[in-house]
């Protein structure tokens, strides 16, 4: 680990763990929606030290000191596309998942939880978030680093995720193509595991 790891992450949210890696707690929202083609929400970006690194992820981010995950899923979530759900919108923690991963010249751990919410136009006070011509969200939530390495937020139809992630798009979880058809399909009550190294 470079000893001005700091430089390249939050060292707010950032800690070393005892793996002596930048660690942090983090939430993420799994945002689905049924019309007028089943999709999910996600993001794609890039990693800062190489743009031809492109990956997608659900909606999510560190949880702040003296937040719980719900809470934290809720304020990413708002900052990141502008909706904005209560805590009885989202059901779970749908999956629990550690991951190692490489970002921008350093290895960090990030322990998640991830939740489930149905956006779908007949929701109330959800219908802004359900349409748009070219599945674009609010962006102006965004941070400074969000706007350099986050390249689009958007709408994915799930045979469109499918065909990305079949043709070589990493997907972050790696099972989230098949997992958001399940959870789709509704949620069974059980927290999925995933242990992950990049």
């Amino acid at each position: 680990m470079p000893e001005n790891w700091r430089e390249f992450v939050d060292p707010d949210e950032w800690v070393l763990n005892r793996e002596g890696l930048p660690a942090r707690r983090a939430a993420r929202v799994i945002v689905l929606r049924r019309t007028p083609r089943p999709a999910i929400l996600l993001a794609v970006g890039h990693d800062a030290a190489d743009a031809g690194r492109l990956w997608a992820f659900t909606p999510g981010g560190g949880i702040l000191p003296r937040e719980g995950p719900k809470q934290g899923a809720l304020r990413e979530l708002a900052e990141e596309t502008g909706v904005h759900l209560t805590a009885r919108d989202l059901v779970g923690p749908v999956v629990d998942r550690s991951a190692r991963l490489d970002f921008d010249r350093i290895t960090c751990r990030q322990e998640e939880l991830f939740y489930l919410a149905r956006l779908d136009a007949r929701g109330v006070g959800r219908a802004d978030a359900a349409r748009g011509e070219d599945g674009q969200m609010d962006r102006s939530g965004w941070t400074a680093a969000e706007h350099e390495v986050l390249d689009s937020l958007r709408w994915w139809p799930l045979d469109e995720l499918d065909a990305a992630a079949g043709a070589g798009m990493t997907v972050y979880p790696a099972v989230l193509p098949a997992l958001a058809r399940s959870l789709l399909a509704g949620w069974d009550g059980r927290v999925r595991v995933i242990r992950e190294e990049d």
